[in-house]
């Protein structure tokens, strides 16, 4: 019995996340890079993987928080609430995490790069280390 409450508990809060978590519209790789040789309309990248992932190479000009310290950091990218930011990580998982974070905090244009890192590197685009 107490087996089957917490199977219909477990299910019910997944149920209740995925009809209230808004989808971050995606971005593809090309239309990213295309924003990036925008001077007038420079996308932020917010990378949120961990440090080390990030040395270990990212897209260039890409500012790395971790999506655990998102909230913890918001005074550093505030000012681009009302701008387009492009968040990434290696699979998606944390992006995502860290795009609800940034919507509850009011960023209006938030983006989800299409294959996150993995798709970026697989596609042979440029990494910064």
């Amino acid at each position: 019995m107490k087996l089957t409450q917490l199977t219909l508990v477990i299910l019910l809060s997944l149920f209740t996340f995925l009809a209230f978590a808004e989808e971050t519209p995606p971005i593809s790789q090309q239309a990213l890079l295309t924003l990036m040789a925008t001077p007038a309309n420079k996308p932020l990248v917010l990378d949120v993987r961990s440090a080390d992932e990030f040395a270990e190479g990212h897209i260039a000009g890409a500012i790395n928080i971790s999506h655990d310290e998102i909230n913890a950091n918001l005074s550093k990218i505030m000012a681009y609430k009302d701008q387009t930011v492009v968040v990434h990580c290696r699979s998606g998982r944390r992006a995502i995490s860290a795009e609800n974070d940034l919507r509850a905090a009011g960023f209006s244009d938030l983006r989800h790069l299409d294959g996150d890192m993995n798709a970026w590197q697989a596609a042979d685009l440029p990494i910064v280390k």
